[in-house]
Parts: C-alpha cells; structure tokens; sequence
C-alpha cells in the first residue's frame, strides 16, 4: 500500500523525489499481491534503472511498511537492533552491548589510548546499570539527570582520536540508545533475538545454509516452533507428536491455551 508511511519510508531511506512523485501521481495506491506490484512498477519504470539505492527494493520495502500501518500493525512497538539499516523502521532502539563493542574493539597502541579507551568502557558499563536500574523502576524525575549523565560521556575528548570521533558517532544515536527513559518495557540489548538465531547460524557453518527458499522456509519454520516450544517447556519432539496425531504421544494444547497459561500466575 502507498499511504504517508510508505512515502515517509521512502524519503528515510534517500530515494529519489522524482521517483516518489511518480509513484505519488499514480491513483492506484493498493495492490493484492506481488505479482500486482511488480507490474505497477514495470509501467512506471523502476525496474530499468541501475541507480544506488535500488529503486525497486525501496519501494517495495516501502510498499509493505504502508501495508503495516494501514492494518494498524506494530504501531506502538519499538524495533530494536544492533544498528543494522534495514531494522531502521518505526520507533527504533539501538543495543548497548553492541554500542560498547565498538569501544572495545578499538585497536589502542599507546598507554595513554589504552587507559583512555578503558575507562570510557567503565563508564559505559556503570551508566548502562544505571539504566538497567531505571529499567525496574522508572522514575520520571531521573530521566534529565540520566541524558545528562549520557552527554558527558559521549561528549568527552579524551585525546585518543578514534576513540573521540567513535563517541561523537554513538553520541549522534542518542535518542536510539535512549529510548528505555521513554519505554522502560524496552530491552537494553538485543541478546533474547541473538540467542534465538544462534541455533540457525551455527547450523548454516555445518551445512553451508540451505539451496533452496523452500528449504530455507522449513528451516525458519521448525526452528521457530523449536525455540517456541522451548520457552513454552514443552518437549518439541511432544509437539510434533500431537500436532502429526502420532499414535502414543501426549496430546499438546494450541498455541494460545499454552501462552494464556503461562501468563496465570502459579
């Protein structure tokens, strides 16, 4: 769908006016599927042009981002990622694990650069306890004192050259890594999704991933309800076992039943 998400999306991610005004001036704004959209952009050519960014794959995305607001999806949810472009959408959060990781790789060669580069680390550490904190009992009159504390950190020079522009940068993401003062349900690093995925990613350096998009569909779609299973405790080889009506196994409850009744309290 192009709605005012969609154009907002595609003005974020620098494509071109022209282009957004060719797309604007069209009345059809929805399309059923992909096939519709693909030839929408065939008519308005989109898919002959060679220009960075992709035309195409902006407005797509785009397209799908008008989709999620139009069905009121995600509206109140904050997207949380290590800083990769493409989870730039919405409400974004930004996580400190991998802001800190960017301090600490830092190659230092002097004395001077070393304890510089370690005790901006520390400081980095206590205010992220400071928030995590913060995080267990909000408290509206701490969140000017923590911006505060957040600007003297990032703000500092400390006479490592690296180490000063890297602050500047991460200083520039301030209201990314800040976002927990305003939604303190939101997590402070992205470890849940990591460990998540780590199961697929140390299978894909065994196998080398898989050949197909069929395959990679069955891959996502049995390490889902794995992982699922796993945080429901239930034994997935149980599930597996009801869902196929295998004779002998216990019969396991729909997936609602099972998250309402681990939202009762015991």
């Amino acid at each position: 769908m192009l709605n005012d998400g969609a154009f907002a999306y595609m003005r974020d991610r620098a494509l071109s006016a022209a282009l957004i005004a060719r797309l604007a001036g069209q009345p059809q704004a929805t399309f059923a599927d992909p096939a519709a959209w693909q030839a929408h952009l065939d008519r308005l050519g989109f898919t002959g042009l060679t220009v960075t960014p992709d035309p195409v794959q902006i407005a797509t995305e785009a397209a799908i981002w008008g989709s999620i607001h139009a069905h009121d999806f995600l509206r109140d949810a904050v997207v949380l990622s290590d800083d990769a472009g493409q989870f730039a959408v919405g409400r974004h959060a930004l996580c400190w694990v991998h802001a800190e990781r960017l301090v600490h790789k830092l190659d230092a060669f002097t004395d001077h650069n070393r304890a510089a580069q370690q005790k901006v680390r520390k400081l980095i550490w206590d205010f992220h306890a400071a928030l995590k904190a913060y995080r267990a009992n909000p408290q509206k009159g701490r969140r000017r004192a923590l911006r505060t504390r957040f600007d003297r950190i990032f703000r500092r020079r400390t006479g490592f050259v690296m180490l000063d522009r890297l602050l500047a940068r991460l200083h520039a993401n301030k209201a990314e890594l800040l976002t927990v003062l305003d939604r303190p349900e939101t997590p402070l690093n992205t470890n849940g999704s990591e460990n998540d995925i780590r199961c697929q990613v140390t299978r894909r350096k065994v196998s080398a991933g898989t050949r197909s998009d069929l395959g990679r569909d069955c891959r996502d779609a049995f390490l889902g309800l794995s992982k699922t299973c796993t945080k429901l405790g239930v034994a997935f080889w149980d599930y597996l076992g009801s869902r196929l009506r295998t004779p002998g196994h216990l019969g396991v409850p729909l997936l609602p039943g099972l998250v309402r009744c681990r939202g009762q309290p015991a």
